[in-house]
């Protein structure tokens, strides 16, 4: 309605304006196209040779009135008047009036100059536009022409016009304001009935989303140029060095070299998780073309910082690990009750208390052999709790005594050793499940003897299968079955190359897989 109403007033403003001025324009022009008429018929009389010799008779009026009266009607003039250098009338359209001196007192210039000209002025019949010219004999000026239009039918005539004018002007105001009502509404269609105020917010709210993303996006058109590029794609990509508003409109080609839009935009096939390096960032991206109604209009693609990545999965591999440490301990520990508490239905009191305290023995065991040969508290955390998970899988998982580990460790490395060996010995549990339980066999052997920091789980599974020893460490590759698979071992190995480590795979003396984590002793990372 806004727009309807403001297109409206533009309308009639400009229709005002226009009628005024056509209004203006066509009084003057019929006013001076009456003048040229009147000015031209006063000439042909005036240059009639018969007007100049009836001034020589005795009665001028008897032979000037029969030739004035004729033009006069053929030209529709209200009158033409023929006088004497004494302003007297020899014609005129009341007969009566003949003999009598001419009114208006405009006759000077004519009559004393010699100058044709057109003037208003009030007459015996009214107000007029009159033409007048001199009537010459030889080079003596004998008497003056005078033919005029009366004032009111001049009005009448121009009245005629404008009326006309304004009538049209009307019809196309009308026709315009319809033309808006009907472009209003195409454009609010178009538009999904939005009104102005409410594309400003969803404008605003659109660009504060894309700019607070935690993601970097970088969109073009079909053209290949920058069509939208946030804050956080800016950081990424050019470390915040680069203005925005410059790069709207560049080609991607020029501002960004290796960017896979282009390719995006001929093959029209999205590509997800490709990891590129852009400054001093790493970053994962995912592209993928644009449509409007089946039709390209551009590409995007969108940015994922790999560090902070990295550090997620972190953390939820280390959430990962101690809540199968839990839910180990929790099944050993039901089953254990169970135990006890049919015991003491049958009132089996003494073989009660031998199981408890062989149990605990047990678990003193553990926790006093890991304790004994592990100083960091994360790395024993760890082992105790895939001691108790293993129990429950009935995987014999043995610790060889001359293992060690009494170095302190940066809490950086001993992160990153805890989440590998989280990680690793999953996959030895995974390895020997399908395997009779006397031969479910898993040992671990550490040690920080010399100037790292060395671990090694080997487990008596199937092995690593050949040829795919160069293969294991890479992003997406697994040997198993089910999703979500062949990210364990890359994810390890990241981690511990973070570290400053390294992670090798080899054969196992126990028939299966080794897998070997070094990392430099403290004085050496730092």
């Amino acid at each position: 309605m806004k727009m309807i109403a403001l297109i409206g007033l533009l309308i009639l403003a400009i229709v005002l304006v226009i009628g005024i001025f056509l209004d203006y324009f066509v009084t003057n022009t019929l006013e001076a196209q009456l003048g040229e008429q009147a000015l031209s018929v006063a000439e042909s009389v005036a240059l009639n040779p018969n007007i100049a010799q009836a001034f020589e008779t005795a009665d001028p009026a008897a032979i000037i009135q029969p030739l004035v009266s004729p033009i006069q009607q053929s030209t529709n003039a209200e009158f033409i008047v023929v006088g004497n250098a004494e302003e007297i009338r020899y014609s005129h359209p009341n007969p009566e009036q003949i003999g009598k001196k001419m009114v208006g007192e405009d006759n000077e210039r004519a009559l004393f100059s010699g100058v044709s000209y057109v003037s208003k002025a009030t007459g015996s019949l009214g107000n007029s536009l009159r033409a007048k010219v001199p009537i010459y004999s030889g080079t003596d000026i004998i008497g003056v022409v005078s033919v005029g239009f009366l004032a009111t039918d001049i009005q009448t005539l121009i009245g005629d016009y404008n009326h006309e004018l304004w009538l049209m002007l009307v019809i196309i105001t009308v026709v315009a304001i319809l033309v808006a009502i009907a472009i209003a509404t195409y454009i609010k269609r178009k538009l999904h009935g939005l009104e102005p105020e409410e594309i400003s917010h969803l404008l605003f709210q659109k660009e504060t989303i894309l700019q607070s993303t935690h993601e970097g996006i970088i969109a073009v058109d079909d053209a290949g140029k920058i069509t939208l590029l946030n804050q956080m794609a800016q950081q990424l990509l050019f470390g915040g060095e680069q203005d925005t508003g410059k790069l709207i409109g560049q080609p991607i080609r020029h501002v960004l070299p290796t960017s896979d839009l282009p390719d995006i935009l001929e093959s029209r096939r999205s590509r997800f998780d490709q990891e590129e390096v852009y400054g001093s960032y790493a970053v994962y991206v995912n592209s993928g073309p644009i449509y409007y109604e089946d039709a390209l209009v551009g590409a995007v693609s969108t940015f994922r910082n790999k560090t902070e990545i990295d550090t997620l999965t972190k953390e939820l591999s280390h959430v990962k690990q101690y809540a199968n440490a839990l839910r180990a301990q929790t099944h050993e520990f039901s089953n254990k009750l169970y135990t006890i508490s049919g015991l003491v239905h049958l009132n089996k009191k003494q073989e009660v208390l031998d199981f408890i305290h062989m149990e605990h023995d047990i678990q003193q065991e553990w926790i006093q052999q890991v304790i004994d040969k592990v100083a960091d508290p994360l790395i024993s955390g760890i082992l105790i709790g895939k001691l108790n998970q293993a129990s429950e899988q009935q995987v014999q998982l043995l610790i060889d005594p001359d293992s060690r580990l009494k170095t302190p460790m940066p809490d950086a490395q001993s992160r990153a050793l805890m989440a590998a060996i989280g990680n690793l010995i999953d996959n030895a549990l995974d390895a020997v499940r399908d395997f009779p339980a006397d031969q479910r066999q898993i040992t671990l052997y550490f040690t920080d003897v010399g100037d790292d920091v060395l671990f090694e789980i080997d487990d008596a599974g199937p092995g690593i299968p050949p040829g795919h020893v160069h293969l294991l460490f890479e992003r997406g590759f697994t040997s198993k079955t089910g999703a979500d698979r062949g990210y364990g071992l890359s994810t390890t190995r990241q981690l511990i190359v973070q570290a400053g480590g390294e992670l090798h795979a080899e054969e196992s003396e126990l028939g299966g897989a080794c897998f070997v984590v070094s990392l430099p002793k403290k004085e050496n990372y730092l």
